[in-house]
């Protein structure tokens, strides 16, 4: 016999209680708690303990390794970012802003694996727009891709036996819906139902399950965390839509690392993969402009050569503006602190205003140097050559510090033809000058930076 229990559930962060709140205790957030009816099947009495109990522990040297071989994608930048491929038996959660591209990405690795049998379940689009986006992104279409409409988690695992597939996504995992819980779909007990029997599913069968998730305003995921401790992989898929360009970003995987990345770029075909970011995200002038200077990142473990964009000016309106684009304003304050403070440019009454080509979200204190130079170059009105680069992050006192993976750097510059490489003094540690074309320059503060790179 069923049993129901009653439980109010906060929308933002999950948060559990036996009453209505009007303050969520764990997040803050107000008026955030809904009230579900969850039934449960009633436990059988009598039983002991010990007749339920199936496993048995093992030495850990007496168990046996199964080499099973990934599954690619057809995407280069997808395998290396699941680590060489889709693992049989995994969880992977997707998850990214409206309109940025989820949907059509899964759908393009479903068309492009010819030898495998894919099952798309869509619990938001029809079979006829799933289609026609088909035939738009694909001219060649996987005969073995299946498309099934349908939200409830019991009816979908009926399919699956009766159609044994080699690899099912869902879109989404917030319109899946288990007759098991009665509550809505979307709220959070119906999210962490339908995961868990997702996850059941895949690592019964040793089939590989994509979830697509939605995100809330703040860019987490919608729904409790505990989706996120269930799955194997989470892959982040950003971009900005006034540009073309998206970024898959590994956060967890169980089976490879989290330090790597995949470049596409959306196109009215779909999305194309990116091998060489570099050369695309460098501009290309037929003369030189002030206030430009190219920086040497690491994006996971991508080294790519990305333009910053200064613009200074006098201040209009009394106050003077401060204002960044791809790049975190409390940071371009503190840079700019450094050079009012070290190299006596009167930045106070001057407007400021930065932005990093590409619609990129540059995290990486490397960048940190080729601001500054970009800063100064607008400053001075003097522009900095096209095929000088940097990499430094900056200290408050006015040093530059060294950063990681340098090499990495260097070569990615070097192979793209640049003739400078200004980086701290302190990465010249251990560093062989001698294979690489390109010209080290070696820096230790600001006033050096200023008086190499103008001299």
């Amino acid at each position: 016999m069923a049993k129901s229990s009653s439980f109010f559930y906060c929308k933002n962060c999950g948060y559990q209680s036996a009453t209505w709140i009007g303050k969520c205790p764990s997040c803050g957030e107000w008026n955030t708690f809904e009230q579900e009816v969850i039934h449960r099947e009633e436990k059988q009495k009598g039983k002991a303990l010990t007749t339920l109990i199936k496993s048995k522990p093992k030495p850990i040297s007496e168990i046996a390794l199964e080499e099973m071989p990934r599954i690619a994608t057809g995407f280069q930048e997808l395998d290396a970012v699941l680590g060489g491929g889709i693992v049989r038996g995994s969880l992977t959660l997707l998850g990214g802003e409206p309109g940025i591209g989820k949907s059509t990405l899964l759908l393009q690795m479903g068309l492009a694996l010819q030898k495998y049998k894919v099952l798309y379940i869509s619990g938001e689009e029809s079979e006829t727009q799933l289609k026609m986006r088909a035939e738009r992104i694909c001219r060649n279409p996987n005969k073995n891709l299946f498309i099934l409409t349908e939200t409830q988690t019991q009816e979908i695992v009926k399919h699956i036996e009766e159609l044994n597939p080699d690899i099912v996504i869902v879109d989404s995992i917030q319109t899946m819906q288990s007759v098991l819980i009665d509550s809505a779909a979307g709220s959070i007990s119906q999210i962490k139902e339908c995961a868990a029997e997702f996850q059941h599913l895949a690592k019964t069968t040793a089939l590989p399950v994509f979830l697509i998730g939605h995100i809330t305003k703040d860019g987490s995921i919608a729904g409790p965390k505990i989706l996120e401790h269930i799955v194997d992989t989470v892959l982040q898929f950003e971009g900005d839509q006034h540009y073309g360009y998206r970024i898959v970003r590994c956060i967890k995987n169980r089976f490879g690392s989290t330090s790597e990345l995949g470049i596409f770029e959306m196109n009215s075909t779909g999305l194309r993969e990116v091998n060489n970011p570099s050369e695309i995200l460098l501009s290309h002038h037929d003369e030189l402009f002030s206030g430009t200077a190219v920086a040497a990142v690491l994006e996971g473990n991508r080294p790519l050569m990305i333009e910053t964009q200064a613009l200074v000016s006098s201040a209009v309106y009394g106050t003077p503006q401060r204002s960044a684009t791809g790049f975190d304003l409390r940071r371009l304050n503190m840079l700019l602190a450094v050079l009012e403070k070290r190299c006596r440019f009167k930045l106070g009454a001057k407007d400021v205003f930065l932005n990093i080509v590409g619609g990129f979200n540059i995290d990486d204190p490397a960048i940190n140097l080729a601001i500054m130079a970009a800063i100064l170059s607008s400053t001075a009105d003097i522009s900095v050559d096209s095929r000088t680069c940097f990499a430094g992050e900056m200290g408050l006192s006015g040093e530059v510090r060294p950063v990681p993976h340098i090499e990495q750097r260097i070569a990615e510059a070097d192979k793209l033809g640049f003739q400078r490489f200004f980086l701290s003094k302190y990465n010249m540690k251990g560093l062989d000058v001698t294979k690489y074309q390109i010209k080290l320059i070696p820096i230790g503060k600001i006033e050096e930076l200023l008086k190499v790179l103008f001299e």
